[in-house]
């Protein structure tokens, strides 16, 4: 929604020598993916909470560095037990980016304390997808040095990784040599974005995330995934302000209720944190209008999964 904050001296998209490539991001729940996308952007071009399987579309930055312009792909979390439609397409778009990036990153929590089954076995696929693949260890402020360099070396063992790179996605320690490698190892051609282009998806989509962002901050358990969020009108004013208008979907009528909040609390904190965002970021008056709408099923209907990217039958 801003403009590329990255100030590596960029040439001509079709200029001699450029390169261009395609990086997966990928890794168990909560590792961390979307916090380093926005910081390798340098802007945020996807949501971010505390809340594992947040991510939904594949999420694509760009970002330059010198002559390579890398498209970053935020892929969601891959875990092996995917059980429900929207779970199993998820962890499929997850496989199927990994699969036709030219480089995939591994990004794991350095902060946990053994190595989980879900990333062992993300592990044991990269062995077969035939790809070159780098380890991004996240959180490593949160790590003694000594456990740090024995997890490397745990992960050093599979004979998987060109590199290992040790980071934290939060402050940005060590991600820009992260990004300087990986633009290294991006093939010759011209550029597929403009310059000052940060993501592919539509205002539309970006500012529909911003308010589901908002819902998983301020609602608990399980209802965050029980509902979407959609844009159903923008219009622009002359004097730059813009009305949006947006409609959240949710299963039950008692899910309802709690998005509402008890004299319509809840819908109003949302309103305001999502409505506040998305000035800051467009760098005007924007005038956001919520409404909550019980769509039964909405997870079995293939338009949603068209509109994310995803595949509906997996």
């Amino acid at each position: 929604m801003t403009e590329n904050a990255n100030t590596s001296q960029s040439m001509p998209a079709g200029a001699e020598g450029s390169r261009c490539g395609v990086v997966a991001l990928i890794g168990a729940p909560n590792a961390g993916k979307s916090t380093l996308l926005n910081h390798l952007v340098g802007a945020k071009v996807s949501i971010v909470t505390h809340k594992v399987q947040t991510t939904r579309a594949r999420v694509r930055g760009v970002a330059l560095d010198g002559p390579a312009q890398v498209i970053f792909v935020d892929t969601p979390g891959i875990f092996s037990q995917a059980k429900r439609r929207l779970e199993r397409a998820m962890v499929h778009a997850a496989w199927t980016s990994a699969e036709d990036a030219d480089v995939v990153v591994l990004l794991y929590d350095a902060a946990r304390k053994k190595v989980d089954e879900d990333t062992l076995a993300i592990v044991e696929k990269l062995k077969r997808i035939n790809r070159p693949c780098a380890l991004a260890l996240n959180k490593i402020d949160r790590i003694r040095r000594d456990k740090l360099l024995e997890l490397a070396a745990r992960f050093d063992a599979e004979g998987v990784f060109e590199r290992i790179f040790m980071i934290s996605a939060e402050t940005g320690d060590g991600v820009a040599d992260l990004k300087h490698w990986l633009a290294e190892r991006m093939p010759e051609g011209p550029w597929l974005y403009p310059e000052d282009q940060l993501s592919d998806l539509t205002m539309r989509l970006l500012a529909a995330e911003v308010t589901r962002e908002k819902l998983f901050l301020n609602l608990h358990e399980e209802l965050p995934y029980s509902l979407t969020v959609e844009t159903d009108d923008w219009q622009e004013f002359d004097d730059g302000s813009a009305r949006i208008e947006q409609t959240i979907y949710v299963e039950r009528d008692a899910q309802k209720r709690i998005v509402l909040g008890r004299q319509g609390q809840m819908i109003r904190k949302v309103r305001e944190a999502a409505q506040r965002e998305l000035s800051e970021e467009m760098e005007r008056p924007v005038h956001l209008f919520l409404f909550v709408k019980v769509r039964e099923r909405w997870t079995d209907d293939p338009e949603r999964y068209r509109d994310w990217g995803l595949e509906f039958d997996v």
